[in-house]
């Protein structure tokens, strides 16, 4: 079973960022009281009380004290049953990252997911992110220093106006420092966001579409030839360092999202809780559960596995397709399948559907196409 923490504070605003946080922390006692609550409401949710993994997300769950982590490790073990040796990973900026907060992320944490974004200091400061080069750089040195062998870093690529040998530079400083893990991801413009605003009016003009593709290809290719596994489009690992939280998700896997935002699946429905730092721990302090279920249909759940599932390098299985289904899916979906065959995008082996190399550049038009109604 698998559990996610949503800590819902940052510094500041990152003008790519579209998930839920609040600069403002004058709630956080009170917020970090209604996770507890949350956590004792729904320790029933999964399917048993064993947890494989814990995942920190955000928002910057860096910013906890020690004295935090505590308060949610206890209500933690309190209702769930942590198994020895499960992955726990804390997600934290590299500005956090001093060698007395480390050491006491250590206590609860086996392993780190920095943002560092990129290594350009140019870029940094367009970026509006809380950290500085120079602290990409020594913030790794330092959690290997602390212990922290399971490391990964993100990295952003497809940003516009960047001369071309910038992301080639982030992925040379990536694999210096001997990173096992790398989530990359293509700069998205959303709306509700700094670069979202700067799009429609004009201040900003994105990325050229073929210049990620060019970029992502640079990635897979450097990354390849060092050795790391491409075991999902957006992560790279060294063999055996694959983030299993994540990769429990990418496997249709039950878990439990506490937190505002934060989402849950058991299999037949996900559940989604609310939005709002001050409604959730306003719900949560009358006792009530701040969350919104939708039951999933087969056709949600069939599509859910191919977007998911395609995405991995272990692909879909046509077993379980027909399984979730109810009947045939490659009878069914033949001329789809022969078509993405043809494309190029598609290759299907031992029962099992898989990207090849070029459709991994068109992986949700791929599932898009095999959906079922």
């Amino acid at each position: 079973m698998h559990l996610y923490v949503h800590i819902p504070f940052c510094k500041q605003a990152c003008h790519y960022c579209d998930f839920h946080f609040s600069t403002n922390q004058r709630g956080r006692p009170a917020l970090l009281d209604a996770l507890c609550a949350e956590i004792e409401l729904q320790k029933n949710y999964l399917p048993g009380p064993e947890l494989e993994t814990i995942y920190f997300g955000g928002g910057t769950p860096s910013l906890l004290t020690q004295g935090e982590l505590e308060q949610l490790f206890t209500a933690i073990h309190a209702h769930f049953t942590v198994l020895p040796g499960a992955e726990i990973t804390l997600e934290a900026n590299p500005d956090d990252l001093t060698t007395d907060r480390l050491l006491a992320i250590r206590r609860f944490a086996n392993r780190l997911s920095i943002g560092i974004q990129t290594f350009d200091e140019t870029t940094l400061r367009w970026m509006n992110r809380a950290h500085t080069a120079t602290e990409a750089e020594t913030c790794v040195r330092r959690a290997q220093d602390a212990g922290f062998d399971n490391l990964s870093v993100d990295l952003i690529y497809g940003i516009p106006n960047r001369d071309a040998s910038r992301w080639a530079y982030d992925l040379a400083r990536m694999l210096d420092l001997g990173v096992p893990h790398l989530s990359a991801y293509a700069l998205t413009i959303e709306p509700d966001t700094a670069f979202g605003r700067w799009t429609k009016t004009g201040k900003m003009v994105p990325a050229d579409e073929g210049v990620a593709a060019s970029q992502f290809e640079e990635l897979t290719t450097a990354l390849t030839q060092a050795g790391y596994e491409h075991y999902e489009i957006s992560n790279f690992a060294r063999p055996g360092q694959y983030a299993w939280h994540n990769t429990a998700y990418w496997q249709r896997k039950p878990y439990l999202g506490i937190g505002p935002s934060a989402h849950s699946y058991n299999g037949t429905s996900r559940q989604y809780n609310i939005s709002t730092n001050a409604r959730y721990t306003s719900e949560l302090t009358q006792g009530h559960l701040p969350a919104t279920v939708e039951v999933l249909s087969v056709a949600d759940q069939v599509n859910e596995y191919l977007l998911t599932g395609l995405r991995t390098q272990w692909g879909c299985s046509q077993t379980e397709l027909d399984m979730l289904l109810g009947r045939n899916f490659a009878q069914e979906q033949a001329p789809n399948l022969v078509a993405m065959q043809q494309a190029g995008w598609l290759r299907i082996q031992n029962g099992w559907l898989r990207l090849t190399t070029a459709g991994k550049l068109f992986a949700d038009r791929v599932a898009a196409t095999l959906f079922v109604e």
